[in-house]
């Protein structure tokens, strides 16, 4: 039979490879831990970097609105990730789900989608970190030289320029000891984060508590800012910043779907994979909005455009809340790590779900004889992702990682109405309510999002799916597992 690049896996056929041979991860998550790995992937950036970067360059105050626009999106895509979760308890994340539903063409456009997705956002939070730390250590009396702690490139918003320094080493460094943790075991990654996210959460509470008291009314107004025409044509502020905003702020929600990527090693999937995604979704989507409204109430939102975006809110508060800087410097150095922790463990599953279909090299499929993790697809994650936050500024990963989370939520929420169509008789533990109407909505809000992001974004998004695409055709689709098996089997053998 001639290859086919649509063609699909059974559910049954992709629960079955992923429960046997050397291949195969140790389940050892429950519930608990999938709600900490959600709310430890979510917490993090966009409350102590990006909620600053997306007031000032694009909402102002009604940066509130971006949230709650970017949450709604995120609840209906949730919804559908859930049901997924539940009936391909597997490793790979949207990726797999394509595979069962839209065939591998698309699951592969997905797959490299999410390597986007994980490997820029992993270095996006270390920036951000990277930002945090080297501040708290100011605070200290201890300065480490800007040539060696800020990125060498920098974006405003319109383009991209070099500032004279040599590398972000403090965020590199995060990366590579993370990586070496997460190579060490999954329980053990597990158990560090639900110790930082326990932290962080106590932080950012005590910061939404206290600040609301010293919050000046005076800087929300105006609420929503008027529109701005930028010099290279694009806006921001009125209702297409708050969208844009949503856009962007948008990166900071997709712990759920780092909380997907775990499947094959939740010890109860079925139950525990809508549970974990959803309820740190509903959590950290009321933290959201409650610490936009500090911070913004705090200082002017043109003055949040910076790595450390609490800390200024805080100091503009007068020394009322001096305090707390030593304790938010704490969490959010915490929280942010905490986020790239799960970053990268998200981003070895997918490699290895792609291994194990063909698509990648074998070796990204390797699994550790003795901690049972993807080891080989971890130490490459870990690499790339240190240069990638060694260089780059937070501004221009924030936005890439942005449009390519949006494109995979749409991507997912189709499948969802396609397999109820195609395989209304699979066993569903979790179902989505009101289908096709939620997957619509996902579909829509996502997408108006992912319009408002600017050209060049999109441009780079392109490009970056062109060089996917070749890969598949160079390697992908003639090492292919599935298209080997439709050239020596009828199809009907497939099917089991």
């Amino acid at each position: 039979m001639a290859k086919n690049i649509f063609a699909t896996k059974s559910v049954a056929k992709l629960i079955r490879e992923s429960e046997g041979g050397e291949h195969t991860l140790k389940r050892t998550l429950t519930a608990s831990n999938l709600t900490m790995l959600g709310i430890g992937a979510i917490i993090g950036a966009g409350i102590f970097v990006l909620t600053g970067t997306a007031a000032a360059n694009a909402a102002g105050p009604a940066i509130v609105f971006s949230f709650i626009i970017a949450g709604l999106g995120c609840l209906f895509a949730g919804l559908c990730y859930a049901e997924f979760a539940s009936m391909i308890p597997v490793a790979g994340s949207a990726y797999t789900y394509g595979y069962a539903t839209l065939g591998e063409f698309i699951a592969w456009i997905i797959g490299w989608d999410l390597i986007l997705e994980y490997l820029f956002s992993a270095a996006t939070v270390a920036v951000g970190w990277s930002g945090n730390f080297v501040s708290l250590l100011k605070s200290l009396g201890i300065h480490i030289p800007a040539i060696v702690a800020s990125a060498p490139l920098a974006y405003d918003g319109t383009s991209i320029t070099t500032t004279g320094t040599f590398i972000n080493l403090p965020a590199v460094l995060l990366i590579l000891v993370l990586t070496a943790l997460l190579i060490v075991g999954i329980q053990e990654s597990a158990k560090i984060n639900n110790l930082i996210v326990v932290v962080k959460i106590s932080i950012v509470l005590l910061v939404i508590i206290f600040g609301f008291q010293y919050v000046n009314t005076e800087n929300w107004v105006p609420f929503v800012p008027e529109m701005e025409i930028l010099p290279n044509g694009s806006t921001r502020f009125g209702w297409s910043g708050i969208v844009q905003g949503a856009a962007i702020v948008f990166f900071s929600y997709i712990g759920f779907d780092a909380v997907s990527t775990a499947a094959q090693e939740a010890k109860n999937p079925q139950r525990d994979m809508p549970i974990g995604m959803l309820l740190s979704l509903g959590i950290c989507t009321v933290l959201y909005i409650l610490m936009s409204l500090v911070l913004t109430g705090l200082t002017s939102y043109e003055n949040l455009n910076v790595p450390d975006p609490v800390l200024v809110a805080l100091t503009a508060a007068g020394p009322a809340l001096k305090w707390l800087y030593f304790f938010t410097g704490i969490g959010a150095i915490a929280g942010l790590a905490s986020v790239v922790l799960v970053m990268l463990m998200g981003q070895p599953r997918i490699f290895f779900a792609m291994s194990r279909d063909g698509l990648l090299p074998a070796f990204f499929g390797k699994v550790h004889p003795r901690f049972g993790t993807p080891h080989v697809a971890t130490i490459v994650t870990g690499v790339i992702a240190a240069i990638i936050a060694g260089i780059f500024p937070i501004g221009l990963l924030g936005e890439l990682v942005s449009i390519g989370t949006l494109l995979a939520f749409v991507i997912v929420c189709a499948g969802i109405i396609m397999l109820r169509r195609t395989s209304p008789e699979l066993n569903r533990p979790f179902k989505t309510p009101l289908v096709p109407l939620v997957p619509i909505l996902g579909i829509l809000i996502c997408g108006y999002m992912m319009l408002n992001l600017g050209f060049d974004t999109w441009m780079r998004l392109i490009i970056w799916m062109a060089i996917g695409i070749l890969i598949y055709f160079l390697y992908g689709r003639k090492n292919s597992k599935l298209q080997k098996q439709l050239e020596d089997a009828p199809v009907e053998t497939l099917k089991a």
